[in-house]
């Protein structure tokens, strides 16, 4: 059945063997997790900075601030580009957090992923009400030109909130980026989710607060993309993008957040054994979670 076959499709997208990772305590908190490969790579060729203490590997404890701690990092992340270590340096910074919200420090995007540092992203459905009733779902397909998961199944709109932007900021510089929606479209929208996405990836660990919102967009109405990061945005049925996630065809993140917009909207019903599933990965919408 088709419901079994999306939860199975969810369960292969936050569940993961954890057991392969190691803690990472920065300045004394624990805030990364590493795998196998880059604990030998970081002892071996980073002992000034990273150390195993019980299981956990530590780093940065006599750091003093923000600046100090993305300095050394920064210079560590150069290094490890420099040794083919890492791929797809985009010469963009995200912030890691400490548990209380407090920054952490800045570094390479390309970099979080190795030490498994938790990113911020904003995620847009857009929706839309046909005359009819039936309620339908813009589906972006990305380019065929992206380096990373061309031609996949994306959100209306995903992007990375950058180092020095608020929410709102990424919500609307994506927005208009990659659907054309103008930022007061978007300047009062309320978010309705807030999702945890952890998987294992190639370069490490991969987890990130999805900040997400629903648009509703008259019949009529289409997004256009600005960037060329699209190549085209389509209107969906929800039973094509119910198929479409059973396929696998979506992103992992825009999966989760499709999957979680259909449970919102009572696609599968309110006891569905998916509600069960996000139970695992939902936070509290509005709030800002980035220290968690």
């Amino acid at each position: 059945m088709p419901l079994q076959a999306v939860t199975r499709a969810l369960e292969q997208i936050v569940c993961y063997d954890k057991s392969g990772f190691y803690p990472l305590e920065i300045a004394g908190q624990r805030i990364g997790c590493i795998n196998v490969l880059w604990r030998e790579r970081l002892l071996a060729h980073e002992s000034a900075i990273f150390r195993e203490d019980n299981g956990v590997i530590r780093a940065l404890d006599s750091e003093p601030d923000f600046a100090a701690r993305s300095a050394t990092l920064a210079a560590s992340a150069l290094r490890w580009r420099e040794a083919g270590w890492l791929n797809g340096w985009r010469n963009e910074k995200f912030i890691a957090f400490f548990n209380d919200g407090t920054p952490a420090l800045e570094m390479e995007r390309a970099a979080f992923r190795p030490l498994g540092l938790t990113s911020r992203a904003v995620h847009l459905n857009g929706l839309t009400r046909m005359a009819d009733g039936e309620i339908r779902m813009w589906i972006g397909r990305r380019s065929p030109f992206k380096d990373v998961e061309p031609n996949r199944l994306d959100n209306m709109m995903g992007g990375g909130i950058a180092a020095g932007e608020s929410i709102q900021i990424a919500l609307e510089r994506e927005g208009w980026e990659e659907a054309g929606i103008p930022s007061e479209r978007l300047t009062l929208l309320p978010q309705t989710a807030l999702l945890l996405a952890e998987r294992p990836v190639q370069r490490g660990l991969h987890r990130e607060w999805l900040y997400v919102f629903d648009l509703w967009l008259k019949e009529g109405e289409a997004p256009q993309n600005q960037d060329g990061e699209v190549a085209e945005h389509v209107l969906m049925p929800l039973a094509e993008v119910e198929q479409h996630l059973i396929n696998g065809q979506f992103m992992s993140d825009a999966a989760l957040t499709a999957i979680d917009c259909l449970a919102r909207l009572g696609y599968w019903g309110d006891d569905s054994p998916l509600h069960s599933v996000l139970a695992r990965v939902r936070g509290v919408a509005g709030t800002d979670t980035a220290g968690r």
